[in-house]
C-alpha cells in the first residue's frame, strides 16, 4: 500500500513544480519583454503614446525623410519654432522644438498633420493639429 500511495504524491509533487515552473517562466518572460520594451522607449517618450516609423502615413515618413536630409522643404513654416503653447510636450526652453508639416491629401492648406522634432533627437507625430501628440519611435 504505500508504494501505490508514495506514486501518487510523486506524481502529485511533480505536477505542483511544473506548474510552479511554469508561472516562474511565465513571469520571467513577461518581465523580460517589459524591460525589453522599455529600453527600447527613449526617456523623452515614456509617459506617452509611441508610434513606430513604419506605422506612420506614407506622408509623414516622407517628412521624416525631408527633416533627415534637411530639406528641402514644401511648405514656408517648416522648420519654424514651435512654441508647444498647448503643453502637451515636455516643457523646454522657446527653440527647443521645431514643426514640420505632414502633408494631407485632399487639403487646400497645410492640414492638421505636423511632426515636432526636439533638439534632443525628440520626434513627435500629430494628426490633431497639436491636441495630442504620438513620440514617434526609430
Amino acid at each position: 500500500m504505500i508504494g501505490p500511495l508514495r506514486r501518487q504524491a510523486f506524481a502529485v509533487l511533480l505536477g505542483c513544480l511544473s506548474l510552479l515552473l511554469g508561472v516562474a517562466l511565465a513571469g520571467c518572460t513577461s518581465t523580460a519583454r517589459s524591460g525589453v520594451e522599455q529600453a527600447a522607449t527613449p526617456g523623452w517618450a515614456r509617459g506617452m503614446g509611441t508610434v513606430p516609423v513604419a506605422e506612420l502615413p506614407a506622408e509623414a515618413r516622407e517628412t521624416l525623410r525631408l527633416i533627415d536630409d534637411g530639406g528641402p522643404f514644401p511648405y514656408e513654416k517648416d522648420g519654424s519654432t514651435f512654441g508647444n503653447f498647448e503643453g502637451e510636450l515636455p516643457r523646454q526652453p522657446r527653440g527647443h522644438y521645431r514643426e514640420y508639416t505632414v502633408r494631407t491629401p485632399g487639403e487646400d492648406d497645410r492640414g492638421a498633420r505636423r511632426l515636432v522634432t526636439g533638439r534632443d533627437g525628440e520626434i513627435y507625430y500629430t494628426d490633431d493639429h497639436y491636441q495630442t501628440f504620438k513620440a514617434v519611435l526609430r
